[in-house]
């Protein structure tokens, strides 16, 4: 992952540059499709933001990117 995006990413959320890319990796090699490991990488990023997730909210996440709808281009969502 780009340096630039990953320290434009942690200054935005405040969220460690590790742990970003420590859940990045979670979900690489496949485990995209895998429920528990989005689980897993939902639960820790509303711990390190300090925000809820609704149980709507982490539906809407978990179907995003199950069904591939995540942009490819982070540099422009940051």
């Amino acid at each position: 992952m780009n340096e630039e995006i990953l320290n434009k990413v942690s200054k935005k959320t405040n969220v460690d540059k590790d742990l970003i890319i420590n859940l990045a990796q979670k979900l690489s090699n496949g485990n995209m499709k895998d429920e528990s490991a989005i689980d897993e990488v939902i639960e820790s990023l509303s711990k390190a933001t300090g925000k809820n997730v609704s149980p709507e909210l982490k539906t809407k996440i978990k179907d995003t990117i199950k069904e591939d709808k995540v942009p490819k281009n982070l540099d422009k969502m940051f």
